[in-house]
């Protein structure tokens, strides 16, 4: 490379940390939960490049939360060991044997994947699931489904404990019933409430989606809770997206300052939503929210 361009490089670095600067001193101290799904994981190269940015978020004072998922890699395992699954409105039914690989494939092959990542690229990580310190007590969702739990009591004191210490807690999505049952937690559905149990600034939900799009394909940078209504009543929001809009409005009304959905297989997602002017997915705010929240 020659000597101009990499200078014209350079500049343009210190252009970009500049121009980062405001939204450095908007998030300082501030609790960001991040919700990495299963499909966002994808290759090696994405998941180094996710932990050096959680790394780069905490560095510059965000407070880190990450919530994982792992739905393909259950499936890998349930296939290796031919378990069978049956569905519910297509919804996997969970019984003792699924829940054991569930726990297994979760707190242990994935939570450890990404504590790893993160300890590699200079953080310090600890993994947790919703199991321990009474983190995330659970009811049954629906006895047709077995053992899925909805949370329903919240105790974040290990999450703050962690972040105290300097550590960054990776949490897989797990809880317990009041009669020692253990629940898988959707990981959307758990996020959403470590997020509002943490009055968290910001809830990320990194998906295999670039966002919210509107009737003709087109992804909607901004909207409110209202509009997601009118979205999903005029069935523009359907399929898979209608669970994660309705976990960002429930979050919201619990507290959460904006929810984004954004595409987490895209290098420097987080902080692209973070750190720049342009962002990144679908910035979701309560109705009644100021513009610049």
């Amino acid at each position: 490379m020659k000597t101009q361009d990499m200078n014209r490089d350079w500049i343009a670095t210190a252009r970009t940390l500049s121009q980062a600067l405001p939204y450095l001193q908007r998030y300082e101290g501030a609790t960001v939960v991040i919700k990495l799904g299963g499909n966002a994981m994808g290759s090696d190269e994405a998941m180094e490049s996710f932990a050096r940015d959680v790394v780069l978020m905490q560095q510059v004072g965000v407070k880190p939360v990450v919530v994982h998922g792992g739905g393909p890699m259950i499936n890998k395992m349930l296939a290796d060991l031919n378990i069978k699954s049956e569905f519910v409105n297509g919804k996997r039914v969970t019984d003792k044997a699924t829940v054991e690989v569930v726990e297994m494939v979760l707190s242990g092959l994935v939570n450890k994947r990404i504590v790893q990542a993160i300890n590699s690229q200079g953080g310090r990580a600890v993994g947790i699931s919703g199991k321990d310190a009474n983190l995330m007590i659970c009811e049954q969702t629906n006895p047709d489904l077995g053992f899925v739990g909805t949370p329903t009591d919240m105790d974040p004191s290990i999450i703050d404990e962690l972040g105290q210490a300097g550590l960054i807690p990776v949490i897989a999505p797990l809880g317990f019933g009041r009669n020692g049952e253990t629940f898988n937690v959707n990981g959307d559905t758990a996020a959403g409430a470590i997020a509002s149990a943490l009055n968290a600034d910001r809830l990320l939900l990194l998906t295999d989606v670039s966002g919210v799009k509107d009737a003709d394909g087109k992804v909607l940078t901004a909207l409110d809770s209202d509009m997601i209504r009118k979205l999903t009543e005029d069935g523009v929001i359907a399929g898979g997206m209608i669970p994660k809009t309705e976990t960002a409005l429930t979050a919201l009304a619990d507290g959460v300052r904006a929810v984004v959905i954004l595409d987490g297989r895209a290098p420097n997602a987080c902080l692209l939503e973070l750190f720049t002017e342009h962002g990144a997915g679908s910035l979701i705010r309560n109705a009644e929210t100021s513009p610049d929240v």
